[in-house]
């Protein structure tokens, strides 16, 4: 028995080292840098910063040559001209090259019922195998937060890692959420009832946290998109405050910060914006708005809760029939509207007649939603946690610009005074826009 399994590993061994050697000999000549994003069509906040530092690569050295590694089936120049349409961002396009996977759906949640995070990650070591497999780059920046990724490109692909992380896969404050067994998207109400499982599962992202810890050490250059990532990540992955750069997400708002204030012309739209994953609790937006016509029925006439996103895949338009469905199940058809894959030019459009910004991801890493609705003068009413309460939206009396909340009926009560009262917030509306 021991003799296999010796002889196995050395059969494992030998591959990794023939790989290994196969990898550098076959990079390319010019400089390469890879860009680790299977979602690169998703056009969401992530999707812009991916975009952004393409286009900064090409600024700083213009004889690189740009991959991304993307399992979306989409042709570079249909997807450069969204890019174009949706961010404003336009390159030289023979340096920017797709590298397409097959091996996404490896790291789809829906392929994991259980033990999601580690799922996801032993899928995304199988796609980091096919990246360096199609193309082994002298540079890998992981976009998307794909950590597990960093031994193979580091050590099999002798590549240069780099990350920009936008959210810790595991934090403390999760730990804590299984502690105190609160149910939420990622806490089953089956695990958050039973002190048995809910102490299986603590040990579970225990182990988690440790292996994430170890693997979050490679990277060479860590940057992070807010002060709240960069506590999470500076404890997880044990690095120093000077290892780490907090670097915020690139917020064009040149083109927001023109739209008139007109409080009073503005209509009662509460507008949502965010792609339809389950971490942004859009259903707590339709029981919000459902609260605010409970308390106040006069306002169902007039007002109307606007959903702006996108979808990147199935699971996202299987929950935005879902949020329909819970509509119709609250009477809230009526006054809702779904805008899915809208260019940059219709959203201006809503951002111009919107009255209120609703945002309920509860930890939200930073919130480039929430820096339009304040840019174009939407009075927003954020998630107290994470980045928006660290980094955006202040309180403090003479200094605010903006509204934090946390339940249905804070975010009722906030929102309902806005509706009725919207000549008050002509103050907030300029700190926004100020700051």
């Amino acid at each position: 028995m021991i003799f296999w399994i010796l002889f196995f590993t050395l059969i494992a061994g030998i591959g990794l080292i023939y790989l290994a050697i196969k990898y550098r000999l076959t990079r390319p000549t010019s400089l390469a840098v890879g860009f680790f994003h299977p979602y690169c069509a998703a056009g969401g906040g992530g999707e812009r910063v991916l975009w952004s530092a393409i286009k900064s690569i090409q600024q700083i050295n213009p004889n690189a040559y740009c991959y991304i590694y993307t399992g979306d089936n989409v042709k570079k120049e249909e997807l450069l001209r969204k890019v174009k349409e949706n961010f404003g961002i336009v390159f030289t396009q023979e340096r920017v090259n797709l590298v397409y996977l097959s091996r996404r759906p490896w790291v789809e949640a829906s392929r994991y019922p259980m033990f999601t995070m580690i799922g996801q990650s032993f899928g995304s070591v199988l796609l980091a195998f096919e990246a360096l497999s199609k193309l082994s780059p002298h540079v890998v920046i992981d976009t998307m937060g794909y950590a597990f990724t960093y031994p193979v490109f580091r050590y099999l692909g002798g590549c240069k890692v780099g990350c920009y992380v936008h959210y810790p896969t595991i934090s403390t404050d999760m730990l804590n959420k299984v502690v105190e067994q609160r149910p939420d998207y990622n806490n089953d109400q089956r695990i958050s009832r039973s002190k048995t499982l809910s102490y299986g599962k603590y040990v579970y992202y225990q182990i988690f946290a440790y292996l994430y810890g170890l693997v979050g050490r490679i990277p060479s250059v860590v940057m992070v998109n807010s002060s709240w990532t960069e506590s999470h990540i500076r404890k997880i992955w044990g690095k120093k405050n000077s290892e780490i750069s907090v670097v915020f997400p690139p917020c064009d708002t040149s083109n927001l910060t023109t739209i008139p204030f007109n409080l009073e012309n503005r209509q009662n739209v509460i507008l949502s914006i965010g792609q339809f994953r389950p971490e942004k609790d859009h259903p707590l937006q339709l029981h919000v708005l459902w609260e605010i016509f409970r308390q106040h029925p006069r306002l169902r006439e007039n007002t109307r809760l606007v959903f702006v996103g996108s979808c990147r895949n199935e699971e996202d338009r299987k929950r935005v029939e879902e949020l329909k469905g819970l509509a119709e199940r609250l009477d809230l058809t009526k006054n809702i509207e779904f805008e899915i894959g809208i260019p940059f030019s219709k959203l201006r459009n809503w951002l111009e007649i919107s009255l209120v910004g609703i945002h309920t991801m509860w930890n939200e890493h930073f919130g480039i939603g929430i820096v339009e609705f304040m840019a174009a003068g939407v009075i927003t009413v954020a998630h107290n946690s994470g980045g928006p309460s660290w980094d955006i939206i202040k309180t403090e009396k003479n200094v605010q610009n903006g509204f934090l909340a946390s339940t249905v009926f804070e975010y009722a009560e906030q929102i309902s005074q806005i509706l009725l009262n919207r000549k008050s917030c002509a103050k907030i509306q300029q700190e926004a826009r100020k700051s």
